[in-house]
């Protein structure tokens, strides 16, 4: 038994005395050998930081989420355009509509476009040309915005974007006749979408962007 304690107190001892000496190396470290000097350093703080939490709007089914673009018109016209294409600037539809935002021929004669393959081929005649048509739009639909805005139709919230949306889909004709007739006069294209849906799928975006001009030209 007593030597089992002393065996005990021999292995403790040890152990105690081994950390004493590594605790209390008088070794120091040599820190000049160690330099930024030649190197770049980048203490920059991402952008992404100073995103605001009202910016980062809820991913529901009826709204486009963006941490970036959120409800700026930049990001009306991309939401647009995914719904539309997907964004792809060189794509043709069944039913032959072009482009990023999908323009039929006759849309693009009315706003100065007569060559529909080098629009295809042309990524910045299609931003002017949306640019265009929506101004167009917002001229003809001037009255409904100011009419219909901030009111219900069908249970949905009228806004300007939305009334916008709708237009570039099914043309503003066919809008003036959903808001006036209240909802009962309800467009649908080719592919069974309708006025109603993109009006609540693109509620509540920044237009002011876009300026009314009934001579609006993308060429």
């Amino acid at each position: 038994m007593r030597k089992s304690i002393a065996t005990y107190l021999t292995l403790t001892l040890t152990v105690s005395f081994l950390l004493f000496v590594s605790f209390s190396s008088d070794e120091t470290i040599d820190l000049s050998k160690y330099s930024t000097e030649g190197l770049t350093l980048n203490y920059t703080v991402s952008q992404d930081e100073g995103i605001k939490d009202n910016v980062i709007a809820s991913n529901d089914v009826n709204k486009t989420f963006s941490p970036y673009l959120g409800k700026s018109f930049v990001g009306f016209k991309e939401a647009l355009a995914f719904k539309e294409s997907g964004g792809d600037y060189f794509t043709v539809n069944t039913f032959g509509y072009l482009g990023k935002y999908q323009f039929g021929a006759s849309t693009l004669k009315l706003i100065g476009v007569k060559n529909p393959e080098q629009f295809l081929k042309d990524p910045e005649l299609q931003e002017r040309a949306f640019m265009a048509n929506s101004q167009r739009n917002k001229w003809i639909l001037r009255r409904d915005i100011k009419n219909f805005v901030g009111k219900r139709v069908n249970g949905i919230l009228i806004t300007e974007s939305g009334i916008l949306a709708a237009a570039h889909l099914a043309g503003p004709g066919n809008v003036k006749k959903y808001l006036r007739s209240f909802g009962l006069d309800n467009f649908e294209d080719g592919y069974g979408t309708t006025i109603e849906y993109y009006m609540k799928r693109f509620s509540g975006y920044d237009t002011s962007a876009i300026q009314p001009n009934r001579k609006a030209k993308a060429i």
